[in-house]
């Protein structure tokens, strides 16, 4: 059985594995990725001060050595192969093309010069190709980043701690460039919800406190709970609330050591409008201060109290979230921000007919949420879905068996200059001597022309 997979991050690399160690049937699987090289969220996505999340492309490597996979790099599905040119040249096809689309808040203000989505920043300061042309303004007194998730710290933490402690990670150049330029004297953090509601990872938070050469700043009076709040916390002592709570609170009693740099993190404010200055960038947001409301459900929701402030910044980081990308050909469930489909299996539209042999994995599947290990799970039990039906004989049925040869040569003919994976393993050793004179794990190609050249 031959299997195309359409994205090459944790997700696509964990369905191929599951696949390749299936034995009946025996599965060949071609996994298609848009840009000249692998991995995904794990390479472009993850901060660079987190090299032992950045390892796990070690278990992708070993899933690419299977001699049953190809990769074929540089190679997007929707322009260069079609959606319909790939399930008529396999018995099943995965799309796990991802969610890095940016979320926006709807706010006036929004398009200014001065603010950038979170995923534009990670993918700037990770070398992503899509945003190795982006020129934050870092010669700010203040920058705000708005999410309370895991991204947001992220950027506030690579924004604020020294650019020295930086150097030795895979961080872009020019990047690296920007930050040691940066003037930057404070970075917050700030979110509509409470402290017992922000999705911070403990761990997370628990980094922030370790920073060398920042003040990490926390308002006591912001940690104060509501009825409803504390007696959610105290259900569940042992849960993440609990734990970011005792963090928080530990921030807060902490005494400032006069860093260069602060981190602060605020809550219960919502921008209403990012405010330009006289060259028509972005000066200030307005915020508007928030309540937690119970509603019918019990659950809290946050609500205008009706008051607001102003607080200056040049640098502002929207952290709300990722959206699907599109894949033309594909249907949309845009009521959950999704492939439509039901358990994996792509449906013609909501509630509509299934595609045979369809199926979709990762946060295209389920939305932009869940960690590495999450996706993991997921992966592998839509690869047991996959065999499941094959077994079934729910698969399309074909007169004769798909040619492994035919869609190489559709590319060739086409003029796509596609990579193998032998070939991302050069680019892999040429950032890695790259890297060596910074004393750096690689330095990154950040632009898909100079990784194309150095191939030849």
């Amino acid at each position: 059985m031959r299997v195309a997979i359409v994205g090459a991050g944790p997700a696509g690399f964990f369905a191929a594995a599951a696949l390749l160690r299936a034995r009946t049937p025996r599965v060949e699987v071609d996994l298609f990725e848009r840009l000249p090289t692998p991995f995904g969220l794990v390479r472009g996505g993850v901060a660079p001060d987190h090299p032992s999340i950045k390892a796990m492309t070690r278990v992708f490597e070993r899933t690419a050595a299977h001699p049953g996979l190809r990769f074929f790099g540089h190679v997007e599905v929707g322009r260069d192969l079609s959606v319909d040119e790939l399930r008529a040249s396999y018995d099943a096809a995965i799309f796990a093309h991802g969610a890095d689309g940016a979320r926006p808040l709807g706010i006036p203000g929004e398009a200014l010069p001065g603010c950038h989505a979170a995923g534009a920043i990670v993918g700037w300061y990770n070398g992503h190709p899509d945003h190795a042309a982006l020129r934050p303004e870092l010669g700010v007194a203040r920058a705000v980043v708005v999410g309370q998730g895991n991204v947001a710290l992220d950027v506030a933490r690579v924004l604020a701690r020294p650019a020295a402690q930086l150097a030795a990670t895979d961080i872009a150049d020019g990047a690296l460039d920007a930050l040691r330029a940066s003037t930057i004297e404070e970075v917050v953090v700030l979110g509509r919800r409470g402290p017992a509601q922000a999705a911070f990872a403990p761990a997370a938070l628990r980094e922030l406190g370790e920073l060398e050469g920042v003040d990490v700043v926390v308002d006591p009076a912001e940690l104060a709970l509501d009825a409803v709040s504390a007696a959610q916390v105290a259900a569940a002592p042992s849960g993440s609330a609990a734990h970011n709570l005792t963090l928080l609170r530990e921030l807060a009693g902490r005494p400032q050591r006069g860093a260069a740099r602060t981190l602060r993190l605020g809550f219960l404010r919502s921008p209403e409008a990012l405010l330009p200055g006289p060259e028509g960038r972005v000066a200030a947001l307005r915020l508007g201060r928030n309540r937690l409301e119970a509603g019918m459900d019990g659950a809290l929701r946050a609500r205008p109290s009706g008051e607001s402030e102003r607080l200056e910044a040049g640098l502002v980081v929207i952290a709300a979230g990722f959206t699907l990308r599109p894949l033309p050909g594909l249907p949309v469930d845009p009521a959950r921000g999704t492939i439509a489909n039901v358990d994996g299996r792509i449906v013609s539209s909501p509630g509509g007919d299934a595609w045979p042999g369809c199926y979709v994995a990762g946060w295209a599947a389920e939305g932009p949420r869940g960690l590495i290990g999450d996706q993991k799970r997921a992966a592998e039990q839509l690869a047991a879905r996959l065999l499941e039906d094959a077994a079934q004989g729910a698969l399309p049925t074909r007169d004769a068996p798909t040619d492994p040869d035919a869609l190489p040569r559709l590319l060739r003919e086409r003029g796509v200059r596609s990579v193998s994976f032998a070939d991302w393993q050069r680019l892999d050793q040429l950032e890695r001597a790259r890297g060596q004179a910074r004393g750096a794990p690689r330095v990154k190609l950040a632009r898909i022309d100079e990784m194309l050249a150095a191939l030849g």
